[in-house]
């Protein structure tokens, strides 16, 4: 029986994340990739049009993901302090759940198109700012742009995980980062 494309790519992506995320993106063939999920790497030309449309539609998906998920809390959260802890509890997952797409991500999107590039970083800013729009509500009179810096901080802190992997259970992992999180943002918005 034949794997439906949609989770075929799924797959695909999933695998080629891994690997980059070891090797690199100059590291890793087309049949490496072919290889890891069980098919010839010219197999994967059905699929996307090349190991540069593979990264690309990988971090696309990710920041699309990321975004949607942003502007969810933000609609369905009944209070700023419930969006926040919604808010951080996608990054959470995110981070702990992906710790190879956060690698891929640092270390590759130099190499994507310059086009899909400047798609992902606008999907990258409009989730930060949906971030700021909720600490604004929280800390009112604090500048935009410390709220910016301290998101960004933030998810320095959160996206971590691909270092800290294993070192604890998620169930463990999770509680921490939120607690650290928090308290990292109260401490940017509160120390001038």
């Amino acid at each position: 029986m034949a794997v439906p494309t949609r989770n075929r790519r799924a797959e695909i992506l999933d695998a080629a994340a891994r690997l980059f995320a070891a090797r690199g993106f100059h590291g890793v063939t087309i049949e490496d990739i072919g290889g890891a999920v069980g098919v010839s790497g010219p197999a994967l030309y059905r699929h996307f049009s090349g190991k540069d449309a593979l990264l690309a539609e990988m971090l696309l998906d990710i920041s699309s993901r990321l975004r949607g998920s942003a502007a969810a809390v933000v609609t369905t959260a009944a209070t700023p302090t419930e969006m926040l802890d919604a808010l951080l509890n996608v990054q959470i997952t995110f981070a702990i759940e992906q710790p190879a797409l956060i690698t891929v991500h640092d270390r590759e999107l130099g190499n994507v198109p310059e086009q899909e590039r400047r798609q992902i970083r606008r999907l990258q800013r409009l989730y930060v700012e949906e971030w700021v729009t909720v600490l604004a509500e929280l800390h009112p009179g604090t500048p935009a742009a410390r709220l910016r810096a301290a998101t960004h901080a933030v998810f320095g802190l959160l996206n971590s995980t691909p270092h800290s992997a294993g070192e604890l259970p998620s169930q463990a992992m999770r509680p921490l980062l939120h607690t650290m999180a928090r308290a990292a943002l109260h401490a940017s918005v509160n120390t001038h």
